[in-house]
């Protein structure tokens, strides 16, 4: 096996935008550090969507924010679930773009994006 050229399904660049134990795994071959992988999905995501004319609504640098930590009481902040569930919708927002620049790139819906093979118990 060379480094870098894994013949797994899970290394072919079409399964690039998945993340999962291929970066775990890989980081022992390819010396690349989780940020490294982090960064090569997104930048590989970010291509895939501009390719078909999705434009995410902030850039790779998280957008126009500047963090800082809240006070307790902040009247501002919403109660925890609602961080929650919000947090839960822009992920599935990601999620439907990613698969929506699948389809309009390829032309067919992505299917099990999976490395290893359904077992049954």
């Amino acid at each position: 096996m060379t480094p870098g050229h894994c013949k797994g399904k899970a290394y072919k660049p079409e399964h690039l935008g998945i993340a999962g134990r291929r970066v775990l795994v890989s980081r022992k071959w390819s010396n690349k550090t989780l940020d490294d992988h982090r960064a090569e999905r997104g930048e590989f995501v970010r291509q895939l969507l501009e390719q078909v004319g999705i434009q995410p609504a902030y850039g790779p640098q998280d957008g126009p924010y500047r963090w800082e930590r809240p006070a307790p009481a902040d009247p501002d902040v919403p109660p925890r679930p609602v961080l929650l569930l919000r947090a839960v919708a822009e992920r599935q927002r990601w999620k439907a773009e990613y698969a929506a620049a699948q389809l309009a790139a390829n032309g067919t819906r992505p299917g099990n994006c999976s490395a290893t093979a359904d077992q049954a118990a």
